[in-house]
């Protein structure tokens, strides 16, 4: 679990790690930050399941960085951390998991923890978590996957899509371009592959002769275990599902 920290007040930031870590019941890497900016480079890095944010900090306040952090992953849990209570309708409408109000404590942090909007328990460690929900993202150990080329994501969100079962070369190049690219397909493939093994996940992706598919067993998947009515996954889904592609339709 990733939490991150963000206070422009040193003193501020430095109370709030330490009531955060007597709060903590299980591991968690915690990320304090002083200006926005970087906490938003951060979180460009690694998947964030937390986020506590001071609201009144110069340049880009708390509830502009809550915006931004929800663009890149929807289901962050924002905790709002403010000497002041007229920001609670604000709070409200970006869907915030929580509201502290200055000094904090160890008490109200851990009541907050323990009623958090997302649950940040699905993933398992051990593989690699598929984000479906809001938009298709892929995390290993807390790390958003990166490819080389952009289209190799979509591919393989697609293959996602399919649920294990072996989608053919002509059916990719049709989802992925208008017109012929089947030369450009065998990079977007060989992308994937090299990805992959770079995080020891070979596995994950079988290449066939003409065709590909994911072995669904060796990841987790919110989508997947939507469909296998696990409570978590359930509340996780807020009607948007790999909302980056015209693709992508859930058939729940």
């Amino acid at each position: 679990m990733n939490i991150l920290l963000v206070d422009d007040e040193q003193l501020q930031l430095i109370r709030l790690e330490n009531e955060l870590k007597k709060a903590l019941e299980k591991p968690a890497t915690i990320f304090p930050f002083s200006k926005s900016k970087e906490a938003l480079l951060k979180a460009n890095e690694i998947k964030i399941d937390i986020a506590f944010l001071d609201i009144e900090m110069p340049g880009m306040n708390g509830i502009i960085l809550a915006k931004e952090l929800k663009k890149i992953n929807p289901l962050t849990n924002i905790i709002f951390v403010t000497a002041y209570n007229n920001y609670a309708l604000d709070a409200y409408k970006l869907h915030a998991s929580g509201y502290l109000t200055k000094p904090v404590n160890f008490i109200d942090i851990k009541e907050e923890l323990h009623s958090l909007r997302y649950e940040t328990a699905l993933k398992k460690e051990n593989k690699l978590q598929i984000k479906c929900f809001g938009n298709f993202e892929i995390f290993h150990n807390g790390e958003v996957v990166k490819f080389f080329y952009k289209k190799s994501k979509e591919l393989f969100a697609y293959l996602v899509d399919r649920e294990g079962s072996e989608v053919n070369i002509n059916e990719l190049n049709a989802i992925l371009w208008e017109e012929d690219h089947k030369s450009y397909l065998r990079n977007l493939i060989a992308d994937i592959q090299k990805t992959m093994k770079s995080i020891n996940c070979s596995d994950v992706f079988i290449k066939k002769r003409n065709g590909c598919y994911i072995d669904i067993n060796k990841v987790d998947c919110d989508a997947y275990e939507y469909k296998r009515n696990n409570p978590d996954a359930i509340r996780l889904y807020r009607g948007e599902y790999m909302a980056q592609y015209s693709w992508a339709i859930f058939n729940n």
